[in-house]
């Protein structure tokens, strides 16, 4: 586990190192972008006035490519799928996603080596989270030590997955980061010697519902990421549609806000499921272990919460239209409420539910 530690503190660095030097790649492929729009409108100013004031609509006509304007040329100089703000992208549907795909010709040492580390942090990982297993002869989930490093083990896995599909490299400083801060704790607050499990935990409803909760936080995980970022990236879109420049230099490598929402979404709605049947679950292992459904504890209460505000995220906004920046706080509440559900609920309030091994 301290070795899978280390590995992600590497990680994390050379994620960090990806970003500012992507960032300052593509600043200076907007500086020159930006000098062809500047050139382009000289040029064409220059020719009205050649044609003169009189005949300049004549001259339109016979050149097409004089009267175009600095927003097409800004179009038709810009990469194919680069998003850099909601104003100056238009492009909604289909193609929506494409600023997420992979790019051939993006030469991105940093990142390789973060995503090659990432997948060997992920081994050792979990090869310390199978150790454990093993040594305890049951699933290794069974106090606060072992959710939080099986916890960890399940977002970066869930990341590297994603990462097959999408290129979501700008997550991986907060991702990895945060799997770092999980294995932290997991060591260092939540330190547990191998045990037998309690009673009431030898079922094997122990596998389905706390695999499924484990999933479900490594989902939110994720995207409680790109809401801080899509809060970022919003703000700076605002600076830059207004005319200000942003001191916030890195979030070129990140795509638009709005790709962000809608991506995020889809995950949300995917983790959603996964807690929805989580809870379920608890309920049928609630009933054959204490002979009721439900029993207003506090581990139950906070796990309703949580159902409750994504399903206040998903409801809002699907009906309610409730898109930007509204949704990203929706999604940040939620994952507060999961974050308070697994440390202070299992540390502080008793209950059947106290299980935390400290």
């Amino acid at each position: 586990m301290l070795l899978a530690a280390m590995t992600y503190m590497v990680v994390f660095v050379a994620f960090v190192w990806d970003m500012a030097s992507h960032s300052k790649t593509l600043g200076l492929q907007e500086q020159r972008r930006a000098q062809k729009r500047a050139a382009a409108q000289q040029e064409d100013a220059r020719e009205l006035v050649g044609a003169g004031a009189v005949g300049s609509s004549a001259a339109g006509a016979e050149h097409p490519g004089s009267g175009r304007s600095v927003r097409a040329t800004a179009a038709a100089d810009a990469a194919p799928g680069e998003f850099r703000t909601t104003a100056d992208n238009s492009t909604r549907g289909a193609g929506e996603f494409e600023s997420l795909n992979y790019r051939r010709n993006a030469r991105r040492p940093a990142a390789r080596v973060a995503v090659t580390l990432m997948v060997i942090a992920f081994l050792l990982h979990a090869f310390a989270v199978v150790s454990r297993g093993i040594a305890a002869d049951r699933v290794p989930w069974a106090n606060m030590y072992e959710f939080c490093s099986t916890g960890a083990l399940v977002v970066s896995g869930v990341y590297l997955v994603t990462l097959v599909f999408k290129d979501l490299r700008f997550v991986g400083p907060m991702v990895s980061g945060l799997v770092l801060i999980m294995l932290c704790l997991a060591t260092i607050a939540f330190p547990t010697p191998v045990s037998p499990l309690q009673p009431a935990l030898q079922s094997y409803w122990l596998i389905i519902h706390v695999s499924i909760a484990v999933a479900a936080s490594g989902i939110f995980t994720i995207t409680f990421a790109m809401a801080v970022l899509q809060l970022l990236q919003s703000r700076r879109e605002k600076r830059l549609a207004a005319g200000e420049e942003s001191r916030m230099g890195f979030l070129r490598a990140v795509p638009d806000s709005v790709t962000l929402e809608n991506f995020a979404f889809r995950l949300n709605s995917v983790g959603f499921v996964f807690w929805t049947f989580t809870l379920a679950a608890g309920a049928i292992w609630a009933d054959q272990a204490w002979g009721r459904f439900w029993g207003w504890d506090t581990k139950e209460v906070w796990t309703f919460v949580v159902w409750t505000v994504y399903a206040a995220y998903m409801h809002a906004r699907v009906t309610r239209g409730w898109n930007g920046n509204r949704s990203a706080w929706l999604s940040i509440a939620g994952y507060m409420c999961v974050v308070f559900n697994f440390t202070i609920v299992n540390t502080l309030f008793p209950g059947l539910h106290s299980y935390s091994g400290l």
